[in-house]
C-alpha cells in the first residue's frame, strides 16, 4: 500500500530506491502514534537530500485503501507516517482466521509459477552433520512457504555420486575392510576416517567375508564405493524423512552422463562459442558473464568437473518447466554463485529466476560454552545426535531463529529446557495453554462459540487488540516472507504472537476481569473467539515451519 502510493508520487526516482532502502513500519509503542507507524519518508529523505515531510504528504496523498482497512492517516514531525485502523475491520478479519482455519494465511495457486527448491544435496560420503540440518530445516519451510504463497512447488535432492569423492569414499571403506581381515594398511590423511567407515566395513564384511580381497582392487574398490554410497544415501534418506523433511525427487549426477545430457549441452555452449579448448582442457567462457576468470568444465585426462554437471543439471531444471529455481548452499560455495548465474545466461535465460540461498555455520554450545564438533571427542556433530538430544521440533525452529547469512549458535541445553528463554517451548506452550482454556470453557459449559455467537465489539483491553492487530498483519507476513524467501521472519512473528498471548494471559490471572472466561458470558464468548483465532494462526505458522503444535505440555 505505502510503496504503491510512493509509485504513484514518485514512480522513477523514489519508489526503486524504496525497494532497496531498510526502512520498516511497526507498531508504535504510544497509541496516539497510530496501530502502525513508518519512517519511510524519513529514509528516502536521508538518501535524496528531500525534506521527510514533503516525501510524507505526497505519499499520503497519493494513499489507497480500497478494502477500507485504514480509519485515518497521519503526517507527524520530523516526517513519519502514523496509521489508525478500522477497528470494525479488525474484527471482521478475526471472523476470518476463524472461517478458513488452516486456509488462513495461504494465497490462491499462482497458475503456470512452478518452482523447484534444491536443498542440502550433501554427498553420500558420510552423515549429514549440523550445518546440514540447517541447510534442511530452511529448505523445507522455504517450500511450505512459497507453497503458502500460491506457488507450485517441488523439492528436490542433488546426489553427487560421480567424481574423485566418490573414488575416496570406495578406496576409504576398502581400507577399513582390510584393516578388519587384520591386514596392516594406512588411512590416507584425506580419506574418510570416520568411526562410520568401521561400522560399514564391518557389514561389508558380513555380506561378502573375505571375497572381495580375493578380486581383483578395481573390481573390489567398484563394489566398495557403491555399497558405501547406497547405504550413507540410505541413512541421509533416513535422518531427513525423521527430521520432517521429504523430497519430491532424489535426482543422481549419474543420470545425466548416462543420458548424455553432460555432453549435450557443452556441444551446445561450444556451438555459441562459450566452451572452447585450450592447453589440452575445455572451459568455459564465464568470463563473458562477469565472472573473473573462465572455467574449466572437461580437464586435459578427459574427467568432467563440477561445473560442467553443473550445467546440464540446471539445463535439465529449466526443461521440465520451472520458472524459478531456488538452490540452497553452503556458505562456502560463494564464489560458486557468479559461475551458476553466467550458466543461466549461457542457457538463455534470465539470472533473475535463480535464486541461490547460502547458509552460514552453525556453532554447537551447551550452556553457553562451545563444544567440539567432533564424534572423536564424544561430542555432538551429527543432525542425528542433536535430535535425538534436543527433539525434532526444537531443532527444526533454532535453525529457523536466524536469517540463513547469520551465523548461528545452537545451545544445546537451552533447546532441552521447558522456559520462556526456549523460543519453541515458549511458542509451542501459548498453542497448549489456549487448548487448555478451550478444554476448561468445555468442561464449564460454555463450548466454543461461533462467529455468529460472538459480539467481538467487547473486546477493548490494549492486550487484546495487539493479538487482533497480529493476527490479522499474517497473511501480508507470509507473502512477504515467501517473496524474500526468509522463514525466519516467521520465527520473529511467532515469537512476537506467543510473548502477547502470555502478557494477555498473565493479566487474566491479576485481574479476575481480564481472565478469558470470565463472569460474563457474552464477554467470554468473544475471548474464546479471539483466543482460538491466535491459536489457529499458530498453528498455520508452525506448521510452515515443521514444527508441532501441541495441545498439551
Amino acid at each position: 500500500m505505502l510503496e504503491n502510493a510512493l509509485g504513484k508520487f514518485s514512480p522513477g526516482e523514489l519508489l526503486p530506491m524504496a525497494k532497496e532502502l531498510p526502512w520498516a513500519l511497526e507498531m508504535p509503542r504510544r497509541p496516539e502514534h497510530g496501530d502502525y507507524a513508518t519512517n519511510l519518508a524519513l529514509v528516502l529523505a536521508s538518501k535524496k537530500g528531500q525534506r521527510a515531510m514533503d516525501i510524507a504528504k505526497g505519499i499520503l496523498e497519493n494513499l489507497a485503501d480500497p478494502k477500507g482497512f485504514l480509519e485515518r492517516v497521519e503526517v507527524a514531525p520530523p516526517g513519519f507516517i502514523n496509521l489508525f485502523l478500522n477497528r470494525a475491520k479488525l474484527l471482521e478479519k478475526v471472523k476470518e482466521v476463524i472461517q478458513e482455519g488452516v486456509n488462513y494465511g495461504r494465497s490462491a495457486l499462482q497458475e503456470e509459477v512452478k518452482v523447484l527448491v534444491e536443498f542440502v544435496s550433501a554427498n553420500p560420503t558420510g552423515p549429514l552433520h549440523v550445518g546440514h540440518g540447517r541447510g534442511a530445516a530452511l529448505g523445507s519451510a522455504l517450500a511450505n512457504l512459497l507453497e503458502a504463497a500460491g506457488y507450485k512447488v517441488a523439492k528436490e535432492y542433488y546426489v553427487n555420486d560421480m567424481g574423485r569423492q566418490m573414488d575416496v569414499l570406495g578406496r576409504s571403506l576398502y581400507i577399513r575392510y582390510l584393516q578388519l581381515l587384520g591386514e596392516d594398511v594406512d588411512m590416507p590423511e584425506d580419506h574418510y576416517r570416520g568411526e562410520y567407515m568401521v561400522d560399514l566395513a564391518k557389514e561389508l564384511f558380513s555380506l561378502f567375508g573375505d571375497e572381495l580381497r580375493r578380486k581383483e582392487e578395481v573390481e573390489a574398490l567398484e563394489t566398495c564405493k557403491g555399497f558405501a554410497s547406497s547405504r550413507i544415501l540410505e541413512g541421509i534418506r533416513k535422518d531427513l524423512e525423521e527430521f520432517k523433511v521429504t523430497y519430491d525427487r532424489w535426482f543422481h549426477e549419474s543420470s545425466l552422463y548416462e543420458e548424455g545430457k553432460v555432453q549435450f549441452h557443452l556441444d551446445r555452449l561450444r556451438e555459441k562459442g562459450l566452451v572452447y579448448e585450450r592447453d589440452g582442457a575445455h572451459w568455459f567462457k564465464s568470463t563473458e558473464f562477469g565472472d573473473e576468470k573462465d572455467r574449466v568444465v572437461v580437464r586435459k585426462d578427459g574427467r568432467t568437473t563440477y561445473l560442467a554437471s553443473d550445467i546440464a543439471y540446471h539445463a535439465d531444471k529449466l526443461e521440465r518447466g520451472y520458472q524459478r529455481l531456488v538452490d540452497i548452499w553452503g556458505a562456502d560455495h560463494h564464489g560458486y554463485v557468479p559461475r551458476i548465474r553466467g550458466v543461466m545466461q549461457a542457457l538463455g535465460r534470465d539470472p533473475s529466476c535463480l535464486n541461490i540461498v547460502l547458509v552460514q555455520m552453525v556453532s554447537l554450545l551447551r550452556d553457553g560454552i562451545p563444544v567440539a564438533m567432533s564424534t572423536r571427542a564424544g561430542e555432538f556433530a551429527t543432525l542425528r545426535e542433536v535430535m535425538e538430544e534436543v527433539g525434532i521440533d526444537a531443532a527444526r525452529y533454532i535453525f529457523l531463529m536466524r536469517s540463513p547469512d547469520s551465523h548461528l549458535d545452537f545451545d544445546l541445553e537451552l533447546a532441552k529446557r521447558q522456559e520462556k528463554e526456549n523460543p519453541v517451548y515458549y511458542v509451542q506452550y501459548a498453542h497448549a495453554r489456549i487448548c487448555s482454556i478451550e478444554r476448561e470453557a468445555r468442561e464449564r459449559g460454555f463450548g466454543l462459540p461461533t462467529v455468529e455467537e460472538a459480539d467481538l465489539t467487547l473486546l477493548q483491553l490494549p492486550e487484546e487488540w495487539e493479538l487482533i492487530k497480529q493476527i490479522v498483519g499474517y497473511p501480508d507476513l507470509v507473502k512477504e516472507a515467501a517473496e524474500a524467501m526468509e522463514p525466519h521472519r516467521l520465527t520473529f512473528f511467532l515469537d512476537g504472537l506467543a510473548a502477547q498471548f502470555h502478557a494477555y494471559y498473565n493479566r487474566g490471572w491479576l485481574e479476575p476481569g481480564a481472565r478469558v472466561i470470565c463472569s460474563d458470558p457474552e464477554l467470554t464468548k468473544a475471548r474464546l473467539l479471539l483466543v482460538r483465532a491466535v491459536r489457529q494462526v499458530l498453528w498455520n505458522a508452525l506448521t510452515i515451519l515443521g514444527v508441532s503444535a501441541p495441545e498439551k505440555m
